[in-house]
């Protein structure tokens, strides 16, 4: 964790981008657990995904990290400060946030029903994005890494590279599944040309998808047992 805040902190981003949010200095408290609690290795299965989400991980330091989620199942609750530069229309509330994001909801809520436990889930699985950073723009409006400037790009997904292979080293997945086509090029971009892990990707659960809007659950689960990972009958 230490090395990607220091590989991205000197990164610069220019307009339409005004403010720049990194939830592992912010929210290093929460994510510290997480980390903790969760991300003992070896697991089966990486779950991949791209950014932090204005109401998920920008205020809970959780990847997907859906607030009542994350401290009703997940059992995480720690302090979270404010970033340097806040957005007015993007304010860090922490744990006291009333917003819900619906793709933390949906994949936190998926892995609750299907598992029960978390301890159950964490046994194989761990989830994870590719990028740690939250980007907006003067609007409030998330722009997502893929939509930078190629120079921009560059730099950062340079170093969110690194991170990736430091942490399959250490969790020694046997599958690296990207959450949403992004995530699955960039894990075979970083991670081509070796023998391991093998490299999948699954429906994102985004609500501005149109297909997960129409069961993200039952499909994500298809496409995860058409790759050959099993998964429990439920608690």
């Amino acid at each position: 964790m230490d090395e990607l805040v220091r590989a991205v902190e000197p990164l610069s981003f220019g307009a339409p981008v005004t403010h720049v949010y990194d939830p592992l200095v912010y929210a290093r408290a929460p994510h510290q657990r997480y980390l903790e609690r969760f991300g003992d290795g070896p697991k089966q299965v990486l779950l991949l995904g791209m950014n932090p989400g204005p109401w998920g991980m920008a205020q809970t330091g959780v990847p997907f990290g859906e607030i009542g989620l994350v401290r009703g199942w997940l059992g995480i609750e720690e302090p979270v400060d404010a970033p340097p530069s806040e957005h007015p229309k993007r304010p860090i509330e922490g744990f006291s946030c009333g917003r819900s994001e619906v793709s933390g909801r949906r994949l936190w809520g998926w892995a609750k029903n299907r598992f029960g436990t978390p301890e159950r889930f964490f046994e194989r699985f761990f989830v994870w994005n590719y990028c740690p950073l939250v980007f907006m723009e003067e609007s409030g409006r998330n722009r997502t890494p893929d939509k930078l400037p190629a120079a921009e790009r560059e730099l950062l997904f340079a170093a969110c590279d690194t991170a990736l292979r430091r942490a399959v080293r250490t969790l020694q997945p046997a599958w690296v599944i990207g959450v949403g086509k992004f995530a699955q090029g960039r894990a075979e971009e970083a991670l081509g040309g070796t023998n391991q892990p093998a490299i999948g990707g699954m429906l994102h659960p985004s609500p501005a998808s149109p297909l997960a809007n129409r069961g993200w659950a039952e499909q994500a689960e298809r496409q995860l047992q058409a790759l050959g990972i099993e998964l429990p009958d439920g608690p």
